[in-house]
């Protein structure tokens, strides 16, 4: 019986053979290192939802900075837990907030580590909002301000790149006048372009000790059922002055993420996020799973869809498994 010339298997047939040919290359340069600081000297607190990682104080997280460093991760993002909530998020913007002590620490060890600030509120707020509340409602314009004075302190302390994660309309406008104004025009920004009200948060919220104290915040991030208005999203945030532009999650959304990569051709990242890497802790821990296998596939998927980084829990230990 003939057979086609053409035989698929010939190039699966050895590792060196499927080495050569594979088209999606995962390397430690492609991820960027979440790390949580809290206030406090000698802190490593274990975040029981998410097993391997900690809320640090300035002095530990710069040595698990230098362990992303080690291994080749090129950036890290950082979170704080400030020592006081109010509901203006003061600590987010304060001088001498926690993560600007940080930055400035991390910056001083290793000043060639790019550092990235989260920008959002809610780790900073009494009630657990990403803004400003009044009467129960999350207020835009108001927060933008707050945004602004952050993002200025943040590129004061020493961070590379500000990543506004709240949702706000015209944020990434109002950040770039004020970065502008400052005198920090070089400062990229990131913006967490299609972030989505998902459920896949649950771990990061102990981590962060964010909880919204009423409600939830589908009135900012986005609807799960939602692609048009992720490519509306984005297109918004590009007009602005976006530099580079993020999808949250990663692996529930990879269409989206393969579609903004295609229409918007910018630096695009996807973030991995807490519940996402949880779940294969999880199920690795109890056996049904091989979890390095399963954890690079699923990195290797997000990086074939279109991310050109990816903000992932699993940053060190992938890179530890790449080498």
């Amino acid at each position: 019986m003939a057979f086609p010339a053409t035989r698929p298997r010939r190039l699966r047939a050895s590792p060196a053979l499927r080495a050569l040919v594979r088209e999606t290359e995962l390397n430690p340069g492609d991820f960027v290192l979440p790390l949580f600081v809290r206030p406090g000297k000698g802190v490593k607190r274990p975040i029981s939802s998410m097993p391997g990682h900690f809320q640090y104080s300035v002095d530990e997280v710069v040595k698990a900075a230098g362990e992303a460093v080690k291994v080749g991760v090129p950036a890290v993002i950082l979170f704080g837990i400030p020592d006081k909530k109010d509901s203006k998020a003061s600590g987010a913007y304060a001088a001498d907030g926690i993560v600007q002590l940080a930055a400035k620490a991390i910056k001083n060890k290793y000043p060639g580590l790019l550092l990235i600030a989260d920008l959002c509120f809610c780790e900073y707020t009494d009630h657990g909002h990403c803004g400003i509340v009044h009467d129960g409602k999350i207020l835009n314009d108001s927060t933008l301000e707050l945004a602004a004075r952050a993002a200025v302190s943040q590129a004061k302390a020493g961070f590379d790149v500000v990543a506004p994660s709240g949702m706000m309309d015209g944020v990434v406008a109002a950040m770039r006048l004020a970065l502008d104004g400052d005198g920090f025009e070089d400062v990229p920004i990131l913006a967490y372009a299609a972030k989505y009200a998902s459920a896949f948060y649950g771990p990061f919220r102990e981590a962060a000790e964010s909880p919204p104290s009423f409600g939830d915040r589908s009135t900012y991030q986005m609807d799960p059922a939602n692609f048009r208005e992720a490519m509306r999203e984005v297109a918004l945030d590009v007009e602005e002055g976006a530099d580079m532009v993020m999808v949250k999650p990663a692996l529930p959304y990879l269409d989206v993420l393969r579609a903004v990569k295609d229409r918007f051709g910018l630096p695009t990242s996807a973030y991995q996020v807490s519940g996402e890497f949880a779940m294969i802790k999880a199920a690795a821990k109890n056996g049904w799973i091989d979890e390095r296998k399963v954890a690079l596939e699923s990195l290797t998927s997000i990086k074939r869809a279109g991310a050109d980084f990816i903000l992932t829990y699993y940053a060190v230990e992938a890179s530890r498994w790449l080498a």
